[in-house]
C-alpha cells in the first residue's frame, strides 16, 4: 500500500485540488453571471444564446427529463410485474395495474407544477407588454 507518508500526500493533493476547484468554480460563476444571467440581450452566436437561456432558466429541462423517465419507469414496472406472476397473482395485476397509476398520479403532480410555471411565465410576459 501507500504507508502513512503516501496516505498524507494523496490527502494534501486531495485538498488542494478541491480548493483550486472552489476558486474556479467562484471565478466561473460570477463570470457567468456578468456574461449571461444579468444582460439581457441577444448575442449572435447561437451558444451564447443557448447559454443564457440555459443560465437564465428561461427554458426548463425538468419537462423533457420527466417525461423520458416516465415512460421509462412505465415499462419497467410494466415489465416487472410480469415477473410476479410466478409468486402470486394477485400481486402481478396489482402492481400492473396499482403501480402504473401511482407512477402516473406522482409525474402527473410534477408535470401539474410545470404547467401552472408556464402558465405564470406566459401571464407575466403578457403584463410586461
Amino acid at each position: 500500500m501507500y504507508g502513512l507518508g503516501g496516505m498524507f500526500t494523496a490527502v494534501a493533493s486531495g485538498s488542494a485540488w478541491a480548493i483550486v476547484s472552489l476558486v474556479l468554480g467562484i471565478v466561473g460563476a460570477i463570470l457567468g453571471y456578468f456574461m449571461f444571467v444579468k444582460p439581457n440581450k441577444n448575442y449572435p452566436n447561437k451558444f451564447l444564446n443557448w447559454a443564457r437561456k440555459f443560465l437564465n432558466f428561461e427554458e426548463m429541462l425538468i419537462e423533457v427529463i420527466l417525461k423520458i423517465t416516465y415512460m421509462f419507469l412505465a415499462i419497467f414496472i410494466t415489465l416487472a410485474s410480469f415477473d410476479l406472476i410466478r409468486f402470486d397473482f394477485l400481486m402481478f395485476v396489482l402492481t400492473l395495474v396499482l403501480g402504473n397509476i401511482a407512477l402516473r398520479v406522482a409525474y402527473e403532480g410534477a408535470m401539474l407544477i410545470i404547467s401552472i410555471w408556464k402558465n405564470t411565465k406566459e401571464i407575466n410576459n403578457k403584463m410586461k407588454k
